[in-house]
């Protein structure tokens, strides 16, 4: 059985990290897995780049042209919103290939036209990395939840029309995608249910499979040491944020994080925290949250591992998360979480078995949560170990991996005897 993996990105953003690791896990189980790529960025022979009509300028030209029409909507700003209309050349490249199987991941930035997903002729796996498949082009709904019936005066576009660019995305959807040999994927139970109770995919079957990661490489280390290596002190305790655009993200939940730091800060905990951050270096003009900060910058897998291993406790207060891969990566290390009891990290976090879920967007009691983690060395302990164990239980490559190729199997083999979806 041939799988072909399609994603924009190989290993650029978390969708991308998360598809190579699942890449990865399928090929030490000994699935025949590829990638078919927008843009290829390491030395992988499994990883084909879609070649570029027009020459290699086209592929960042193909992005400035997919956004062109949502010049309309000024106050859109910058935030991520998909068309999708720029034609492509995806299904000749993977009639070259001639898969048993397609496993679609994220596709947007102008990588994939909608109307290309029915062109492909073989049975499709579609991981969702976002709500983006089953929305009138955004990637998150928020408090949105017109995506229910036919999306239109759609609130990130602060439009009033139901005629609007997110209602033409979703007719597109809708008459393009009928009939398709189509099974979802999802990395938690919360964007499962969005996307059962959606419009536009409510009809196709839909499986939970948790990201996975090395437990090798991300597994706990004596924290004395990797601070010491690290150049951090092991007199404090060591509070850890990170994201891939670091304090940047409007989803990763920064700016609720620092009310409740100051609000440790004013309460006892002044001279005992420091706050680690990574991916991104220290700004111009830093955000006081009341602690000494260390901002690490963007980290490759073997140091930030040594940094997950390093702190005390790590805090996810995304407003969104499709799954959570810090959190997991913070607990394959040993590493309490702290987070929202919102989205994909209800199915990582276990309230106060490996972390604590505070109250959404509740930052006095994120406060609580991260004191409650830190302040009884007993229970974090106790913590540190439930943390790890629920990663070997739940999150490890090869678990994923043979969930993935049970799931291949099944459709492929349904496609072949041209029986019902797989359920």
């Amino acid at each position: 059985m041939k799988v072909l993996i399609i994603s924009n990105y190989d290993v650029k953003g978390g969708a991308a990290r998360a598809t190579y690791r699942l890449h990865q896990g399928l090929q030490s189980i000994g699935v025949d897995s590829q990638i078919l790529a927008g843009y290829k960025s390491i030395d992988d022979g499994s990883i084909r780049e879609l070649p570029a009509a027009f020459g290699g300028k086209f592929k960042d030209l193909r992005a400035k042209l997919n956004r062109l029409p949502l010049k309309a909507y000024p106050q859109l700003g910058h935030v991520i919103f998909s068309p999708q209309w720029v034609p492509d050349s995806l299904a000749a490249e993977v009639a070259k290939i001639d898969p048993d199987v397609i496993n679609l991941h994220w596709v947007c930035e102008g990588y994939m036209q909608i109307e290309s997903l029915a062109k492909f002729n073989k049975p499709l796996v579609w991981t969702l990395h976002d709500m983006w498949a089953f929305t009138g082009g955004c990637h998150y709904s928020e408090d949105c939840d017109r995506y229910l019936n036919s999306c239109g005066a759609c609130p990130q576009l602060h439009s009033t029309k139901d005629a609007d660019i997110s209602r033409w995305i979703w007719q597109r959807k809708a008459q393009a995608w009928q009939n398709l040999n189509l099974t979802l994927v999802t990395p938690s139970r919360w964007l499962a249910e969005c996307a059962k109770s959606s419009s536009l995919l409510q009809d196709y079957p839909v499986q939970v499979i948790g990201n996975g990661l090395d437990a090798e490489l991300y597994k706990p280390q004596n924290r004395s040491e990797v601070r010491g290596s690290l150049g951090l002190p092991d007199n404090k305790q060591l509070v850890l944020f990170g994201a891939m655009q670091g304090t940047g993200d409007r989803w990763k939940g920064f700016p609720l994080l620092v009310p409740a730091l100051l609000r440790l800060s004013q309460s006892g905990w002044q001279d005992k925290i420091e706050l680690l951050v990574f991916g991104c270096a220290k700004p111009e003009s830093p955000i006081d949250v009341g602690f000494k900060t260390h901002y690490l910058g963007r980290l490759d897998d073997e140091i930030l591992a040594k940094v997950y291993a390093a702190a005390d406790v790590m805090v996810v207060p995304s407003r969104y998360e499709a799954f959570g891969q810090t959190a997991s990566e913070a607990l394959a290390c040993g590493t309490p979480v702290v987070a929202f009891d919102v989205t994909g990290l209800k199915d990582i976090v276990d309230d106060k078995e490996n972390g604590y879920l505070a109250r959404p967007y509740d930052t006095e009691d994120l406060a609580r949560g991260i004191a409650w983690v830190l302040e009884d060395r007993e229970r974090h302990q106790n913590l540190c170990y439930s943390a790890r164990l629920k990663v070997e239980q739940n999150f490890t490559l090869e678990l994923q991996a043979r969930e993935y190729s049970n799931l291949y199997e099944k459709v492929w083999q349904a496609a072949k005897l041209n029986l019902p979806k797989a359920k």
